[in-house]
């Protein structure tokens, strides 16, 4: 029998720490349950001391999940151990995370606090913790560059007040593989206690090498390994959690371990977070990109046409690319259209929800021959929306565009419900439209990313446009689909606009693992 590898999923916390990735309760439930779907054994909601609106989602999180164990990260004080326990508390399996960090320089610079006190404050940490669960992490925050001595004092103390996973983070993304795993080694075999709990490593990509020192840990022993959809999360990204599962799964030949996950729905999951995020998935990227089975190369295509084997070492349907396939038409019903919405795991709050959505995927249809799922994803996620958070608001646009000619725009917009009339001339209709927007919103924000994405093939597919906006030190990302793109691309514009103005979005907390 094989050891069981934990895959716990920190795409709603470390993920969403990257710029304009900050994601609505909604959205944060709609990930959380194709995670769950995907039989992720930790999802880590969020950081509750955040925001009094990472806390609603993390509780929320936890009355709505069943299967997967629901945590919450929290640094190593009284306060903020309290936020997390009670924000998992409907959870029928929870857990807190807690964190301080253990090197040289952050414990000097950063911390202010000498070795003796960092153990001190960690050791209290986990007692805290225990009074709200039994399921207690500790993460050496910067262990990577921590010296090894140090992290065997810290660690064998933890374990002793009660801690049941030791996770050993490289923060920074400054370890080898070779380095990593011996580090991991020297734990195991060096601290106090180690077979009484799971080590864990949640590795960062600043060096390109997250997933390569992830699975190097799991070869020196590691159990769980703490990894995102896609790769997402602050700089360069963490582990991929795709990536890790399949290499576990193609090379079990070599791992001692096997995961639980069905990984079928490793595709649907990328979509999701990307769609949400607006962090679109590079064509090249393994496992879940969109060249990752394609063939171009005469010599691979006479191969694998011959024996699939010869140049693919997984199956695309495996992973969830079969699920690429026609669902819906014009002609189909109000129950189908709810039917197929429950399979994918997308819950409307209400029948005014479900049916303003069944309306825009009739309109859809009669623009477009062939619904995807990919469609429905999109065509939804506007439903999330709620008015409150609408300030700006597209009612009518207007784009004329010819050979020779400036472009010009003309749109009409609500403004907390009253109508606005606005024109502009611009380089090209995209940016004719959000010179007539700005003409009206008056932001001031600076345009950080212009990006457009076909949601699926044809000439009629949607576009989805994502905008990142900047202003006043906030980042947000804007999405928006349309079979016109240059309605798609106001619609992002104003989500934009909108996440700015709202006065419910998270607050980052500082710190990370």
């Amino acid at each position: 029998m094989k050891d069981r590898l934990v895959i716990f999923d920190t795409t709603l916390r470390d993920g969403e720490q990257s710029p304009g990735a900050s994601m609505t309760k909604e959205e944060k439930i709609r990930v959380a349950r194709q995670l769950e779907r995907m039989k992720v054994d930790v999802i880590e909601a969020g950081f509750a001391a955040a925001s009094p609106g990472d806390f609603d989602a993390i509780h929320a999180i936890a009355e709505a999940i069943k299967d997967s164990t629901v945590c919450s990260l929290a640094r190593a004080n009284e306060n903020d151990i309290g936020r997390a326990g009670e924000a998992i508390r409907p959870a029928r399996s929870g857990r807190i995370h807690t964190f301080i960090a253990t090197s040289p320089i952050h414990m000097e610079k950063k911390l202010r606090m000498t070795p003796d006190q960092v153990v001190e404050q960690a050791v209290k940490a986990i007692g805290w913790a225990r009074n709200y669960t039994d399921n207690v992490e500790f993460s050496a925050e910067d262990a990577g560059r921590s010296e090894l001595d140090f992290l065997c004092r810290i660690f064998e103390q933890v374990i002793k007040a009660g801690a049941t996973t030791i996770n050993v983070p490289d923060t920074v993304g400054y370890n080898l593989p070779g380095q990593f795993a011996e580090t991991i080694k020297q734990l195991i075999a060096r601290v106090p206690n180690s077979d009484k709990v799971v080590w864990s490593v949640h590795c960062h990509n600043d060096l390109g090498l997250a997933v390569a020192n992830s699975l190097a840990a799991v070869l020196a022993g590691a159990r769980q390994v703490e990894c995102t959809i896609n790769g997402l999360g602050e700089r360069a990204g963490n582990a991929s959690l795709e990536e890790i599962v399949m290499a576990v799964r193609t090379r079990a030949d070599v791992f001692p371990v096997e995961t639980g996950i069905d990984a079928t729905q490793i595709v649907p999951a990328s979509k999701l977070v990307s769609q949400i995020t607006g962090y679109p998935v590079q064509p090249n990227k393994a496992v879940v990109g969109a060249n990752a089975f394609a063939h171009e190369s005469g010599i691979h295509q006479d191969g694998v046409l011959k024996h699939r084997e010869t140049y693919e070492i997984m199956r695309a349907e495996d992973v969830g690319w079969a699920q690429n396939k026609l669902v819906l038409g014009k002609h189909s019903g109000r129950n189908a259209f709810k039917t197929r919405l429950a399979e994918l795991g997308i819950e409307l709050a209400s029948d005014e929800a479900l049916n303003a959505a069944f309306a825009r995927f009739k309109e859809l249809a009669d623009k477009k021959h062939e619904i995807f799922d990919e469609d429905l994803q999109a065509l939804v996620s506007d439903e999330t929306v709620t008015p409150e958070d609408e300030h700006y608001k597209l009612v009518y646009s207007r784009v004329c565009s010819e050979t020779g000619e400036t472009p010009q725009a003309a749109v009409t917009l609500t403004l907390g419900g009253v109508e606005h009339k606005a024109g502009a001339f611009g380089g090209g209709p995209v940016d004719a439209t959000f010179k007539a927007i700005e003409t009206v919103a008056k932001s001031g924000s600076e345009l950080l990313l212009y990006s457009v994405n076909a949601i699926t093939t044809g000439t009629d597919a949607q576009g989805e446009v994502t905008v990142r906006l900047s202003h006043g030190g906030r980042i947000v990302n804007g999405n928006g689909a349309d079979t016109d793109i240059v309605i798609a691309s106001a619609k992002a514009y104003l989500n934009a606009l909108n996440k700015l103005h709202s006065s419910g979005d998270k607050v980052k907390a500082q710190g990370d693992v």
